[in-house]
């Protein structure tokens, strides 16, 4: 991860004389661009930061959290992208929302802190022996489900055959547990054989709305969960509301009495309602929204983390197909200013290798720098000179029209012509999701071999490259499988380390940067804490809040 040494400028680079509301038009034809809720047009000149900080991990300026938390009150909160198929299912949440929703229902065995760090939650243990093939699970006595029932060890037995029999995203964490012959040790307790070494199960136990823990006999449409607040309405693509659990097994939590989430169109009617008062918070700002929020005495938060949305080419299409086109694609990216550009140059910068903050990252990897005349010269080898290319996208999260916007401008230098296909996020995530030939997407950020399960191997959920069926998928797996099974660091590091670099010499994907994370609250929000987690107010842990 990179060290808070790190200043923003080394990180960032420089714009010159552009500002992001120039560069933004220019990319554009000509014409404000209006991704965003039609905010960018509307951002300062000066090219500058929101936030004099200059560290790699941006400040924040969240409410603080001195003081006794009190009781009662209404959250709500405001987002985006949400639709029609929006869902409260604990194990099959694809878009944002529903992972907003997920962890006011339910909670997981395993959570991450504000620092992204493992600790337990609903489980007490989770122990493997020396060679990682035979894991212990023991969850906490006394917790309760919401229609009353005790939280037992069938539970979470429960969840995991119903993921792996509906091919549910978290079922790739799972795909190496031999759950016919675990075996109960008591009401609470399970020992659970693999099929290999599997060294990274804790992470695959991480996920509010896909490995969330629900009770025998579950039924989505009426949702039960252990977590926080319990159902009350759902209306997808619309609002949620949820009301306090007061038998929650955290003692004294949550402190709200209840929460609401409010589906907006756009960012700027998200701003407007938190300006207004009708929302307590907004999430999934843009950079440009920061000074609005604050200028609306509201306060706004800017967190560095893991989280990325990269473009994504597949493996398997023409003319993607051909690694000297997407190496060219790669070299027309000028990172520094695209970061300056869409995130003020707050975050990390990418290199094209996902799993920035994970201890295992390669950093010894040179750099990818903006070259395009070498991305010409590739061209012209593979017969794609003047290449033009659809490029799909959409508001699916922070950053990314904007980001495909400056692409196209970059690009151009390099004889590349990029045509943006702009769809609503419900177009985004249907029937085409992971059939785009050239699109984005967005990830929460996990560490490097959870990740490749989530979109790089066989039966991978987001297999959105479409890597398994390149020439690399054997030798990648291979060292895969290796990885999983070699629980000592300085032996998995050579191994993970070899993966990177097939990712950065032919994989799919584009990664310019590592985005943070751009939130407004009302001040009265209290409990807020600078966090390093891909998702805001620490993957949506409204429990912890309260109203001043």
């Amino acid at each position: 991860m990179m060290g808070d040494d790190v200043t923003q400028q080394e990180q960032a680079g420089v714009l010159g004389p552009y500002s992001r509301r120039t560069f933004l038009r220019q990319a554009a034809g000509g014409a404000a661009v209006v991704g965003a809720g039609g905010l960018l047009a509307a951002c300062g000149s000066s090219g500058k930061p929101a936030s004099t900080n200059t560290s790699g991990s941006p400040s924040s300026s969240a409410s603080g959290s001195a003081g006794t938390p009190k009781k009662g009150g209404t959250l709500t909160l405001a987002s985006t992208g949400g639709g029609s198929s929006d869902t409260l299912d604990g194990n099959n949440a694809v878009e944002n929302l529903d992972f907003a929703r997920a962890p006011q229902l339910y909670d997981t065995l395993i959570e991450v802190d504000q620092n992204n760090n493992l600790y337990p939650h609903l489980a007490e243990e989770v122990t493997s022996n020396a060679d990682a093939t035979m894991w212990t699970i023991r969850v906490r006595k006394g917790v309760e489900f919401h229609n009353g029932k005790t939280l037992t060890i069938d539970d979470v037995l429960f969840t995991f055959n119903r993921i792996i029999s509906n091919k549910f995203s978290a079922a790739s964490g799972l795909q190496f547990m031999d759950l016919k012959n675990a075996k109960k040790l008591d009401a609470y307790t399970v020992q659970i054989p693999m099929t290999q070494g599997y060294s990274i199960l804790e992470w695959a136990l991480v996920g509010n709305g896909e490995i969330s823990i629900v009770p025998v006999g579950y039924n989505p449409k009426s949702p039960v969960g252990t977590g926080p607040f319990k159902y009350k309405s759902f209306t997808p693509g619309q609002q949620s509301t949820f009301t306090r659990n007061a038998n929650y097994f955290l003692t004294g939590k949550p402190y709200l009495d209840e929460v609401v989430i409010v589906d907006y169109s756009d960012e700027a009617s998200q701003v407007n309602a938190l300006l207004s008062g009708q929302a307590t918070c907004a999430d999934q700002l843009s950079i440009n929204s920061v000074n609005t929020v604050k200028s609306g005495n509201k306060v706004a938060n800017v967190w560095g983390g893991p989280g990325w949305v990269p473009f994504t080419m597949r493996l398997d299409q023409a003319p993607f197909s051909d690694p000297n086109v997407r190496m060219a694609l790669r070299l027309a990216v000028d990172r520094p200013q695209m970061q300056k550009v869409v995130y003020g140059g707050y975050g990390f910068l990418g290199n094209d290798i996902f799993g920035i903050t994970d201890p295992l990252y390669d950093h010894s990897i040179p750099q990818r720098v903006y070259d395009p005349e070498k991305a010409k010269s590739l061209l012209k080898k593979s017969g794609h000179e003047g290449l033009t290319v659809q490029l799909v996208t959409s508001d699916i999260k922070t950053g990314a029209i904007e980001s495909a916007t400056v692409f196209k401008q970059q690009a151009a230098a390099a004889g590349i012509t990029i045509n943006l296909n702009t769809v609503t996020s419900t177009t985004f995530f249907g029937p085409n999701y992971l059939k785009w030939t050239f699109a984005q997407d967005w990830w929460s950020g996990y560490p490097y071999l959870r990740q490749a399960g989530y979109s790089m191997v066989p039966g991978a959920p987001w297999d959105e490259t479409h890597w398994d069926s390149s020439p690399y998928a054997s030798k990648y797996i291979s060292l895969y499988k290796e990885a999983l099974k070699t629980p000592d660091p300085s032996k998995q590091a050579p191994i993970v380390h070899e993966m990177m670099q097939m990712d950065y010499d032919y994989g799919g994907y584009i990664i310019p940067a590592f985005n943070p994370v751009i939130v407004g609250q009302s001040p009265s929000l209290q409990g807020v804490v600078t966090q390093k987690t891909g998702d805001p107010w620490i993957e949506y842990r409204f429990r912890d809040y309260w109203l001043g």
